[in-house]
């Protein structure tokens, strides 16, 4: 088996991707401190078409060295804007007609394996502070609440790690 080349891949410009069709899921960010976390959201967004990144509070935005070193371009090729909450972005969306769920460990939230999207449906994904989550005010204003399972000992995991679990849920729902 060999590897493929990045010219055989066949991988669409920014121009292309920009016009390309989009998967209906937008992540909003709730004041992620890391710049790599942001960079590493962004890269995931591109990979799987996401319609937007929403960057909110003390979220950093590009252009940005450290947001630049992980995200390797997709700062350019993902829709994405600041807001200063993610409260005031969660009630834009919902206005839009878009479902948003927190992902975050709450009582009564449904656990992601049981999640299945509703084709047609947009949807966004609120993610938290490394260290404090998605804000509760903000877990409040949503329309639900995704758990991501975890067997281990500690309490949470990597919030672009998260992301990438929850948009891939999502992706595999979507291509069916």
């Amino acid at each position: 088996m060999r590897k493929l080349r990045t010219m055989e891949m066949e991988r669409l410009t920014v121009e292309e991707f920009r016009e390309s069709e989009k998967m209906g899921l937008t992540v909003v960010l709730d004041d992620v401190r890391s710049m790599h976390n942001v960079g590493s959201v962004l890269r995931t967004a591109d990979a799987f078409r996401l319609e937007e990144v929403v960057l909110c509070g003390i979220t950093g935005v590009p252009p940005h060295p450290e947001i630049h070193k992980t995200a390797l371009g997709a700062e350019d090729s993902v829709s994405w804007r600041h807001c200063a909450s993610a409260l005031e972005a969660v009630r834009a969306l919902q206005q839009e007609g878009v479902t948003v769920l927190s992902v975050e460990q709450a009582e009564g939230s449904t656990m992601l394996p049981s999640f299945r999207p509703e084709r047609g449906r947009r949807y966004a994904i609120v993610l938290g502070n490394e260290v404090k989550g998605v804000h509760q005010e903000v877990v409040d204003q949503c329309d639900g609440c995704l758990e991501i399972p975890q067997r281990g000992t500690k309490h949470s995991m990597n919030v672009s790690v998260a992301a990438g679990i929850v948009i891939y849920h999502f992706a595999l729902w979507n291509e069916e």
